[in-house]
């Protein structure tokens, strides 16, 4: 039956009347009319604040190198572990991350040295080491938290760091002999722990020569005068008086400094002539194409400054500069401690999910943190610091993610983004748009680059908090 025939009134005989159309449908009158209509709308377009805030240094090479001042104190690295059922194991090479071990290059004897820990299970609350007792294993936490508790200045217990997966201690025996434990560890959560006694340490390395001489360097460079960073002393002379002969000093460089390259983000846009030519009003094909495939390019750059391996600010920042929330949820005291360990903090970076849950905690103890405006915008801020959402931050297993502090700027030691503009073919800074010619199919093909890279300038440039569990609790 026709869309356009309207069922009557039955007549006397029983059978329907129908009534004729008598002015032209909707449908119909579509057919000549223009329609309003949109520009080409993208769901994963986000705000993008880490590009926006970053300050970006033309590379004109193609290479920023990264010049330091030597350093003799090696980061402490995080071992990683495979568990299989109930086992867990060391993965053997991951020992390097251990300072004493770092550059050690006999990978058999480090799978010796993995075979030789003895898997514990702690329980929650539970002793693991007593301040004042001599050092005599090495421990490798494997799952769980643990706190460092020690004594206050007015003889209060007090929590003096928080460890966790991939963590170790007990390796500073080597620095001295007949060391005892400067603190207590205590379990904050149930978890496995992998501990080697030095018995078995020193047996190996009285067996390997290389083992020893790795010790020796370690031992050399830990005696080496250095400041609280780690970095060559500069010797200096304050507050004396008269004749007093002045010590002679230079600062030492490292002799081979880092160098970020320009990473590169690519595709093909591929546009068929016909629709180039005759479906091009009342918007432009090629034009609404290309800005939509600028912004999956800018969206992939921002995710690969936060998670690149080689690069990304996530990946990167030094595990002495990363710290573990105390209790799971991100609470003020851990975004205190977070800002108080650098200078100069411009930013912080969370996932929203993240800034949801410090939130939380905030209404929880009745504080309300201020707004900020940044650039027409009001973001949330604590400490004055503005706290900026980045969906390209992960969330681990559905329910723990990471906070980023940042200092940006070259003049600051900062972390800086790092482009080239002036490239051929420029269509925005840093990001080309090249005619790549027409196929036999009449395909036009348009190559689409954009260059980008991040570097740390200094190791406290960026400070992470991690394991903040976002999950909303049960009431």
């Amino acid at each position: 039956m026709s869309t356009e025939t309207n069922v009557g009134i039955p007549a006397q005989g029983g059978q329907p009347q129908t009534r004729q159309q008598s002015s032209l449908g909707t449908a119909g009158a579509r057919n000549l009319a223009t329609t309003t209509k949109s520009e080409p709308q993208m769901q994963g377009i986000s705000s993008r604040w880490l590009l926006r805030m970053l300050p970006w240094v033309q590379v004109a090479g193609g290479t920023y190198r990264v010049n330091r001042r030597l350093t003799y104190a090696v980061g402490r690295g995080r071992v990683s572990f495979v568990k299989t059922g109930s086992e867990v194991r060391i993965v053997p090479p991951s020992l390097r991350e251990v300072p004493v071990l770092r550059g050690f290059e006999d990978d058999a004897l480090l799978a010796e040295l993995a075979g030789r820990f003895t898997q514990r299970e702690f329980a929650a609350g539970e002793v693991i080491v007593e301040a004042g007792q001599p050092i005599e294993e090495v421990y490798l936490i494997a799952h769980g938290k643990v706190n460092r508790v020690g004594t206050g200045k007015y003889g209060e217990t007090a929590v003096l760091g928080v460890l966790a997966d991939g963590d170790h201690l007990g390796d500073e025996a080597l620095l001295q002999a007949d060391a005892l434990w400067d603190y207590s560890v205590k379990a904050a959560t149930a978890g496995t722990v992998l501990a080697l006694p030095w018995p078995a340490f020193q047996e190996l390395a009285d067996r390997s020569e290389a083992l020893r001489e790795q010790i020796i360097a370690h031992l050399a460079d830990s005696q080496q005068s250095q400041n609280k960073h780690g970095e060559a002393e500069i010797e200096l002379a304050a507050g004396h008086e008269g004749e007093h002969e002045l010590p002679g000093t230079y600062v030492d460089y490292e002799l081979e400094p880092r160098e970020y390259e320009l990473s590169v983000a690519q595709t093909v846009l591929q546009v068929h002539s016909r629709v180039a030519d005759l479906y091009n009003q009342p918007m432009n094909q090629i034009e609404q194409q290309l800005r939509l495939t600028i912004e999956a390019l800018r969206e992939r750059q921002e995710y690969e400054l936060v998670n690149n391996p080689d690069f990304g600010l996530l990946q990167n920042a030094e595990y002495d500069q990363r710290i573990h929330t105390h209790s799971g949820p991100p609470t003020p005291d851990d975004m205190d401690e977070l800002l108080s360990r650098r200078r100069g903090t411009k930013m912080f970076l969370a996932h929203p999910k993240a800034i949801a849950a410090f939130g939380r905690e905030c209404s929880r103890r009745g504080l309300y943190p201020d707004a900020t405006e940044v650039q027409g915008h009001h973001v949330p801020a604590w400490r004055g610091v503005p706290l900026f959402p980045c969906n390209k931050i992960p969330i681990v297993d559905g329910h723990t993610s990471s906070i980023l502090a940042l200092r940006t700027g070259e003049d600051n030691q900062g972390v800086i983004g790092l482009h080239q503009t002036g490239i051929p073919d420029e269509y925005q800074p840093s990001l080309s748009v090249r005619f790549m010619g027409i196929n036999e199919k009449a395909i036009i093909s348009y190559l689409v680059s954009a260059y980008y890279s991040a570097a740390i300038l200094v190791p406290d440039a960026i400070g992470v908090l991690e394991n903040v569990d976002v999950a909303r609790p049960r009431d």
